[in-house]
Formats: structure tokens, C-alpha cells, sequence
């Protein structure tokens, strides 16, 4: 997968653009970013917040190592499954945007 293609799944499994990078939010502050993806021209590092508000990589790997999942989840070789509660995360974050988008503004 290269930078695009990341970015695609990323904002197409409920990810969204924060400071620039894909982003997962949490469920009480949906505009406060606790893990994020750094893509950088030749890899691409995975990141949480900590508590005490600073970055923290927790892996990494160049674009040629990482490879879309066959069932279209996590890719592989990017360590997001060593996150953990990654997938719940990802499920809140794209329901949040799904039920954003249907409860738009009403119209009178």
C-alpha cells in the first residue's frame, strides 16, 4: 500500500483528517485525535496520545511492507492490532459519521 491507498482505507474505516493525518477519535471529544497515522514519503509510523498529551510511536514500516487485508480490515504489517480496543475505536468513529451525516440540519 502507498501513502494514498492508506489514506483512502483510513477515511473509508471511519478515520478522519486532524492536523493533517488520519486520525481516530475518542468518543467523548470527537475532535481530539488519541491515535493517528504519520505518513511520511517512505513510511508510515502509527502514534497514540498519551495522558499527558504527548505523541507516542508505537510501530512503524515502510509503504512496501504494509499490505491491504483480503476481508478489508486492518492492513497487515502496519502493528495496529497491538492497539488495543483499535477495532471498537475505528466502529465508534465510523458510526459518529455515519449518524453525522443523517442528522444534518432540518430543513423548514
Amino acid at each position: 500500500m502507498d501513502k494514498d491507498a492508506l489514506t483512502a482505507w483510513a477515511l473509508s474505516s471511519g478515520w478522519q483528517m486532524i492536523a493533517g493525518h488520519p486520525s481516530l477519535t475518542k468518543p467523548s471529544s470527537p475532535k481530539e485525535a488519541i491515535v493517528r497515522l504519520v505518513l511520511k514519503a517512505t513510511v508510515v509510523n502509527v502514534e497514540v496520545k498519551k495522558p499527558a498529551g504527548k505523541w507516542e510511536k508505537v510501530s512503524g514500516a515502510p509503504y512496501a511492507s504494509v499490505a491491504a487485508d483480503a476481508e478489508g480490515e486492518l492492513p497487515r504489517g502496519l502493528g495496529l492490532e497491538t492497539i488495543p480496543s483499535i477495532g471498537m475505536l475505528m466502529q465508534e468513529n465510523r458510526d459518529r459519521m455515519v449518524f453525522a451525516r443523517m442528522t444534518g440540519p432540518i430543513k423548514g
